[in-house]
């Protein structure tokens, strides 16, 4: 695809920024979910997927920081180790089909978690303790390797883990998330860059617009009047699409 997208896609796009705004998350996956639908180029898919991130993501730590929910050790720790992984991820030039196999394990893992996880009815006032830094830095070299070579943040693969290991609340991971995806994101760019595998073009100038708009609405929203679960499972059900027609089709 090399001109201007359909509305179908400009309407999906726009949807799916508004949801993962509103639980701290760029969108990545849903973005590259519904684009490999529509018969574009992996590295248009990644490059576009990975700018959206930036401005979503963008957004959504703004206000979910704003609100008071920034908890500085997780947002600082990760990103030391993902950075530099997610730059040599992006440098990483995939095969075409290793590249959608490798994207849609990662789309079936994220709609398996957003279909039949619970997590967000854990309690905001619960205890936490901040992962020691080892730790920190293993998990985030990972998941940074991981998000740049697919196109994605990385924060939809952070944000349980540090839920479910009570390294922060539901508010805390999704402020952290939305930053760590800002992070990654500029830096598997970067990667893709010097690797020769960015690619550029007027889907991102049409689709961009569309994306901030969604992420206003959504992490305002996100803020102060969703529990995030519901928006959890309407994005796992537009993946449940996707992940079939995939492994199906």
């Amino acid at each position: 695809m090399t001109g201007a997208p359909s509305l179908v896609l400009m309407i999906l796009i726009g949807g799916i920024a508004f949801l993962y705004a509103s639980v701290g998350f760029g969108g990545a996956t849903g973005y590259l979910a519904v684009m490999s639908q529509f018969g574009i180029e992996p590295n248009l898919m990644a490059t576009t997927a990975l700018v959206m991130n930036v401005v979503v993501a963008g957004i959504s730590f703004t206000n979910f920081s704003q609100a008071g929910h920034m908890q500085p050790r997780l947002l600082y720790s990760f990103p030391l180790a993902s950075i530099p992984a997610a730059f040599v991820g992006g440098f990483i030039q995939l095969d075409q089909n290793l590249y959608f196999i490798l994207l849609y394990i990662v789309l079936t893992f994220v709609m398996l978690r957003m279909l039949f996880t619970r997590i967000e009815q854990i309690d905001e006032g619960r205890k936490t303790k901040p992962p020691p830094l080892w730790l920190a830095l293993v998990c985030g070299v990972i998941i940074g390797l991981l998000s740049g070579m697919v196109g994605i943040g990385g924060g939809i693969l952070l944000s349980p883990l540090i839920i479910l290991m009570r390294w922060g609340t539901p508010k805390q991971a999704a402020t952290t998330a939305a930053g760590f995806v800002f992070l990654n994101s500029i830096s598997g760019l970067l990667g893709r860059y010097i690797g020769g595998n960015i690619m550029f073009g007027v889907l991102g100038v049409w689709l961009l617009p569309v994306g901030v708009l969604g992420a206003l609405g959504g992490s305002y929203l996100g803020v102060r009047r969703f529990s995030g679960l519901w928006t959890r499972r309407v994005l796992g059900l537009v993946l449940l699409i996707a992940v079939i027609r995939f492994w199906v089709g």
